[in-house]
């Protein structure tokens, strides 16, 4: 009887009290539930009443999380009818507290993997063992080195991934049976957790170098072997590895780094969305970043690689983008730069002078984008944008440094000191703007946006590499959704509408992938492929 009784702990098939009798009686569940039988429906409206009692945010995830171990089809039932309310409980900016007190609320590992590069050896055995048997086709996969605006968190940064595959299902309906959150434990720098006695991590300095990348390389290739229709996404790894481990990896395997290439993406899909509203062309573009680290560098790369789909050469390409960091304006004679910042570093011999500040780098280059991912609060002054404004007709804007204390400047004063003509996404949910008798709609450039529908398509499909040319293909479709006819539109589509939208970005990244034989399966039909393998919230 106790083997039956395991299905009340197993959140896959759990019921609760929406066992039926003739179930009760077959499952020897008899007399271990409350008597009335529920409806799916009256078990979301019972467990949304008690998350409204809930004090305050992290209790909201607390509680939110103790239903995701216990019955997952309910979990995801309620985040279907509150996604917007949700998402930002369950990942970003909740998850930030919830991985600082991580110690403090475990109770259990949700379902994740820890693969620890102290027993290498084990790792084929940890990855059995958290997969139980299931078909695993979508793992993402974290070191915390570099978790969200917060730094080096270790083993607790496994709350990451698993927040992340939550928006994956949710959004895009990936299937919760087979997915994966895993976190490599190679210690930490964080002396707070180190000299914490209830931190649950490896208790040494995180190990780089060779013994890294072998640790690394030997997940990979076990992953690839016991799962092999895999999509590996990886997530907040620290600078120098996310670009090293991406670069090895991207033309081997089906994987994808959110950091770098989806924070780029929607950055993109968002001048895109600009652009349609704007009627400008693209290839006529002065790109400047501010704030030069992975997602800077990533956003710079992606705009690079859509002006080389759009016809130019690599050395056109870059004479359209400029990176600026705290020290101004990235130039070739700086000798503490990463690979990705030397890539767009201009060089000295073609300056006048140099930019040493933000406002000098405007100033002399007149850019018509300009993008924040530098987290120095109001860093986007008011004589910066006028400045900006002064020499474009329809600057766009971009601050997307979060949380919000870290924004570069608040819509509304871009929105202000532009007379209405700025083109603004924000990297936190912004209120709409009310200036001169017109509503203008503030587009979020969230991650979420891009990558559950991204994923999706790519699983869906068997793709076989997300390429650029994929992404550029899922941007463009992104871009697209903005109704460019209304007054004040966003650049952006609603966080709101992401499970319908997320379905039509899988559509088309299946359908790319087809078109481009990059499938690894003989998939014909991608709306087919997308509705076949797409999961539904309901009880069988």
């Amino acid at each position: 009887m106790g083997i039956f009784n395991e299905i009340l702990n197993n959140p896959f098939v759990n019921k609760g009290t929406a066992f039926s009798m003739a179930e009760r009686e077959k499952l020897n569940l008899v007399g271990l539930l409350p008597p009335v039988v529920q409806t799916l429906e009256e078990q979301i409206e019972r467990t949304y009443l008690e998350y409204q009692k809930k004090v305050n945010n992290l209790e909201k995830r607390v509680y939110l999380m103790t239903l995701f171990n216990t019955n997952r089809t309910l979990f995801y039932a309620l985040m279907a009818q509150h996604i917007e309310e949700f998402m930002p409980i369950v990942y970003d900016p909740v998850v930030a507290d919830a991985i600082r007190q991580y110690d403090e609320l475990f109770m259990k590992p949700q379902d994740a993997g820890f693969l620890s590069i102290d027993h290498p050896e084990d790792i084929e055995k940890s990855l059995r063992n958290a997969s139980e048997g299931r078909d695993i086709k979508l793992i993402v996969v974290t070191d915390a080195e570099a978790i969200l605006g917060i730094g080096d968190w270790g083993v607790n940064g496994v709350a990451i991934a698993i927040g992340k595959l939550m928006v994956y299902t949710a959004a895009a309906g990936i299937n919760p049976n087979e997915v994966l959150p895993l976190v490599l434990d190679v210690g930490t720098d964080n002396k707070q957790l180190l000299d914490n006695p209830l931190y649950l991590g490896t208790r040494h300095e995180r190990v780089r170098g060779k013994r890294y990348h072998e640790f690394v390389d030997k997940f990979v290739e076990t992953a690839e072997r016991l799962f092999p229709n895999l999509y590996l996404h990886w997530e907040d790894f620290g600078r120098p590895n996310a670009a090293a481990i991406l670069e090895r990896y991207q033309n081997k395997i089906t994987t994808f780094n959110d950091d770098i290439q989806g924070t780029g993406i929607v950055a993109l899909a968002g001048i895109l969305g600009a652009l349609n509203i704007s009627k400008q062309k693209f290839t006529n573009q002065c790109v400047m970043v501010f704030g030069a680290g992975t997602a800077g560098a990533g956003i710079a790369h992606q705009i690079y690689e859509e002006f080389m789909q759009q016809g130019l050469s690599s050395d056109e390409a870059k004479q359209h983008i400029y990176l600026v960091d705290k020290q101004g304006l990235l130039t070739d004679d700086m000798t503490d730069l990463t690979e990705g910042q030397q890539f767009f570093a201009r060089s000295t011999s073609d300056l006048q002078v140099p930019q040493p500040t933000l406002l000098a780098a405007v100033r002399a280059i007149r850019p018509t984008i300009l993008i924040g991912t530098s987290t120095c609060p109001g860093a986007f002054t008011e004589e910066i944008v006028k400045e900006m404004a002064a020499h474009t007709e329809r600057p766009i804007i971009f601050p997307l440094s979060n949380p919000t204390e870290l924004a570069e400047a608040k819509a509304s004063n871009l929105i202000e000191w532009t007379d209405g003509r700025a083109l603004v996404a924000t990297g936190i949910p912004s209120s709409p703007v009310n200036y001169k008798g017109v509503t203008y709609t503030i587009g979020q450039a969230n991650n979420a946006l891009m990558y559950p529908g991204l994923g999706l398509g790519v699983i869906a499909s068997t793709a076989k590499l997300v390429d650029q040319s994929l992404l550029s293909a899922a941007a463009h479709a992104l871009g697209g959704i903005v109704d460019a006819s209304q007054p004040g539109a966003a650049v952006l589509p609603p966080v709101n509408k992401i499970t319908s939208f997320s379905q039509h970005l899988a559509e088309v990244v299946a359908q790319y992938a087809i078109d481009h034989q990059n499938t690894r399966e003989n998939i014909t039909d991608a709306r087919a492929a997308v509705e076949r393998i797409k999961w539904y919230p309901s009880y069988e």
